[in-house]
């Protein structure tokens, strides 16, 4: 049995695209003010993959002018949401397991925290870590989390939506990983288990 679970935030606690305009609205008119040095068209691209990549891998991508990011970082490093958000329909799976919660999240810390304080979901978890992918990764932070509370990796289960960060890490690390792929967006991605939703997110952590 698993009892003891770190999950991803954005994209399998709540969805951003059903949440949008609170998470993203101030951002998208915010750098629609700047000389990104990009297409109309690029712009447009690279706001749908906002919704479900951490900026400063889009920024990358899309190759926004270097001259404006110090701005940018400036101004999401101190950003937060302060509308309500709704958690997913599915939270309910993640609110029943029993055991040590964790949320592990990349992204600016301020940001990220004011998430889920207004997802409201704070008390439900013993931690809230946010990753700064500019300087190190979820693998190390996995790492991290389980030296400083002295985990039994066969204990854990990671739950998330992206295979190249917390489904690739902790299968490195020989930790059981739940993918949760709604859209079918990796079908050939290595996991433990993977769902469309979380229905089945108790059986997998053993605890049906």
């Amino acid at each position: 049995m698993k009892r003891i679970f770190f999950i991803d935030l954005d994209n399998t606690i709540y969805f951003t695209k059903a949440n949008e305009e609170q998470l993203m609205g101030e951002l998208y008119r915010f750098l629609e003010r700047l000389d990104l040095g990009i297409s109309k068209e690029d712009f447009q691209l690279a706001k749908q993959e906002m919704l479900r990549v951490p900026f400063l891998k889009v920024a990358k991508k899309y190759g926004f002018r270097e001259e404006v990011m110090p701005e940018v970082i400036s101004y999401l490093e101190n950003r937060e949401v302060t509308q309500p958000l709704k958690p997913s329909d599915d939270y309910h799976h993640i609110k029943s397991l029993i055991g040590r919660k964790f949320i592990i999240t990349a992204g600016f810390p301020k940001q990220q925290q004011s998430k889920v304080k207004m997802l409201g979901i704070a008390d439900d978890f013993e931690e809230v870590h946010v990753v700064d992918v500019s300087i190190t990764n979820k693998k190390e932070a996995f790492k991290m989390f389980i030296d400083r509370h002295h985990l039994n990796k066969e204990e854990i289960l990671i739950i998330g939506d992206d295979a190249e960060s917390e489904i690739k890490y902790g299968l490195e690390l020989g930790i059981s990983t739940f993918l949760l792929d709604p859209e079918n967006l990796h079908p050939n991605a290595k996991t433990t288990f993977r769902g469309n939703d979380l229905s089945n997110l108790r059986a997998a952590a053993g605890q049906e």
